[in-house]
């Protein structure tokens, strides 16, 4: 089993017990750490994919240390000029060590579509959002709501829902 996992900025394909090397976390070395964007789950044949992460997926990790990278160079140049500029870094990263990939939300598509259902009750202050604001003063207007002539969109739309 392995997954495509965000993690600190980049995605990392990870399988179980594998090493990886990331950018620096703030977890403490010895802690287990849990990350929750999963983009893609593979067992076999059988790939999940996200939209854009999989609900309820997981993959746990222990942070084993937290070194420096190797030096890059980085070296700038213009010729018969006489610009030369010589600078580097190394890179602050954390070694990890992946304990466990949980693909438990990885068959939960049907409540998707239920939040969304469930959105629709909160899609009207959208909907108010998308008029102009000669629209939700004349909608004012109707309701009886005074002092609109000062309104600004936003208290427009407060005042009507």
């Amino acid at each position: 089993m392995y997954a495509i996992v965000e993690i600190a900025g980049h995605q990392f394909k990870v399988e179980k017990d594998q090493k990886v090397f990331v950018n620096r976390l703030s977890t403490e070395e010895g802690k287990k750490v849990t990350f929750d964007n999963v983009l893609l789950i593979g067992e076999g044949s059988n790939v999940t994919l996200g939209a854009p992460a999989i609900d309820g997926a997981q993959v746990s990790a222990k942070v084993l240390k937290h070194l420096k990278g190797d030096k890059v160079i980085v070296f700038k140049k213009k010729r018969r000029k006489g610009y030369r500029v010589k600078n580097g870094h190394r890179q602050a990263l954390t070694e990890i060590v992946i304990e466990g990939i949980t693909a438990s939300g990885a068959k939960k598509a049907a409540p998707k579509k239920e939040t969304k259902k469930a959105e629709a009750t909160a899609d009207d202050t959208q909907d108010l959002s998308k008029k102009t604001v000669a629209e939700l003063k004349e909608m004012a207007k109707a309701k009886g709501i005074e002092g609109i002539s000062s309104m600004k969109k936003a208290d427009l739309i407060a005042a009507l829902s």
